[in-house]
């Protein structure tokens, strides 16, 4: 009889392999993207400086901020602080993904369910990365736990707790309430009685109650998540990929413990979120694949419990599937070299800034073409010393915004034509330009009035260096 791994190995063993994966390579060869460039800035401002920033921008990511502006006050690691939070919040997303199908399953579905939960390419890349999404999925798994204590033994307390986490992983991200619903929809096909369902839209009701503040404020910056279109083929296949591995692992019978099915909650996680996101996306285009990542949860468990069903009816020996393991882990390997990479994310304002520091000298002028690529300064202001600002009239901090506040049109005019060597931080090429008069003056002073001398191509960007006749 083959020996049943108890609750402690369901739960490190998972946990140990998230943490491995999340320290394997985190500091991205000393590489850092848009994102996560935002979040490493604001989280140095103080708090009064981020409570002003959030009445005018990213308010959505006002609690992770703060909670990284605590780390970073106790601890200013640079990227090793950035997204050891991260880690460390997968980890423990990991365990709880096996304890869930421990209790859901049994002990040998959730050993299966949270180990391959951490080797997902989604969870490896959102373990290492400086935003909120690893501490969402965490308290989504800490409050599904809480939901099924509630369930099989209701008291007060327990749902209050239910609602408290799940109103936290709402907080840190808004639509985590989709989670809550998944959860409802759960209790609903489980036929748990109308105490434990009442009990539930209690608890939901407090949830929305204390997100609604955020919705209302998120919607008046509505503008920031402008750049978010409609879903098209890539999303729709992305989706449809995982609900049919879903759906599959869900056909016939599943090892069953609990007054909910793993089925029934695994389905629910897997499937609602990300289609009712991308519903409401076709009229209010809001879908990201990051921000509902804990859909992975579901996937994970329903995995979990389908292997050990089969190991259960077909005899396979231990090399043989210890065989198939390695295989499919090293089918995964050459997507986990690259996603360590700074070649895996959009950009990398780290290299950005060190191109601006090999081009520039002393007394030069600096411009980001368009002014939303100020990043690099942001976040490696060290590389731009000695450097004159020709567009920008004030600061972010001060100004409480998130890039800073440019000077009108005819102003940065002047002060480009006062400089005889500028170095400017761009979009990569074949990206639309911005309309703005700001941007179309840069552009048409740099071409009247100045040569191109130099450039350098980095991850996401383009750093060019412009003189005046024989200014170079």
């Amino acid at each position: 009889m083959r020996r049943r791994p108890g609750p402690a190995v369901v739960a490190l063993a998972p946990a140990g392999l998230a943490l491995a994966l999340g320290l394997w390579g985190i500091r991205r060869e000393n590489s850092m993207w848009r994102d996560e460039s935002t979040t490493y800035q604001i989280a140095h401002r103080s708090v009064g400086e981020i409570g002003h920033l959030l009445g005018n921008a990213d308010v959505a990511h006002g609690l992770y901020y703060l909670l990284m502006h605590a780390v970073f006050a106790l601890w200013d690691g640079g990227l090793l602080a950035l997204r050891l939070p991260s880690v460390l919040a997968m980890a423990a997303t990991a365990a709880g993904v096996g304890l869930l199908g421990h209790r859901l399953a049994g002990p040998r579905a959730g050993l299966v369910a949270g180990l391959v939960f951490p080797l997902a390419p989604a969870v490896q890349r959102y373990a290492q990365e400086g935003r909120s999404y690893a501490l969402v999925s965490a308290a989504v798994v800490a409050a599904t736990h809480l939901l099924l204590s509630a369930v099989a033994r209701p008291r007060k307390r327990t749902w209050a707790g239910y609602a408290a986490v799940a109103s936290l992983a709402c907080l840190l991200h808004e639509f985590a309430i989709l989670a809550v619903a998944a959860h409802g929809v759960a209790l609903y096909r489980a036929r748990v009685g109308a105490r434990s369902g009442w009990a539930w839209a209690q608890a939901a009701s407090v949830v929305a109650v204390v997100l609604a503040p955020l919705v209302i404020v998120s919607q008046q910056q509505a503008a920031l998540v402008g750049w978010i279109s409609a879903p098209g083929p890539p999303e729709l296949l992305g989706f449809g990929a995982l609900a049919l591995i879903g759906l599959v692992c869900a056909r016939g019978p599943l090892p069953a413990r609990g007054p909910v099915p793993l089925r029934d909650l695994a389905l629910a996680l897997l499937i609602l979120p990300p289609a009712a996101l991308m519903a409401v996306s076709y009229l209010h285009p809001l879908y990201v694949d990051r921000y509902v990542l804990y859909v992975y949860v579901g996937l994970a468990l329903l995995i979990g419990a389908r292997l050990d069903a089969l190991s259960r009816t077909v005899a396979v020996p231990r090399g043989v599937a210890g065989g198939l393991a390695v295989a499919a882990v090293a089918a995964l390997l050459p997507y986990s070299l690259q996603l360590r990479t700074p070649q895996s994310r959009l950009d990398d304002t780290l290299a950005a800034a060190r191109a601006v520091r090999e081009l520039g000298r002393p007394g030069d002028g600096v411009l980001f073409l368009p002014a939303r690529r100020r990043e690099p300064i942001m976040s490696g202001p060290e590389d731009f010393r000695g450097l004159r600002e020709l567009a920008l009239a004030r600061h972010a901090i001060p100004s409480g915004t998130l890039h800073g506040i440019e000077l009108p049109a005819p102003r940065i005019r002047a002060r480009m034509l006062t400089a005889g060597r500028i170095v400017t931080v761009n979009d990569p090429p074949g990206q639309p330009l911005d309309d703005t008069p700001q941007e179309r003056v840069k552009r048409e002073v740099l071409a009247e009035h100045f040569h191109r001398c130099a450039v350098r191509d980095v991850t996401g960007m383009r750093i060019v260096l412009y003189g005046r006749a024989g200014r170079c």
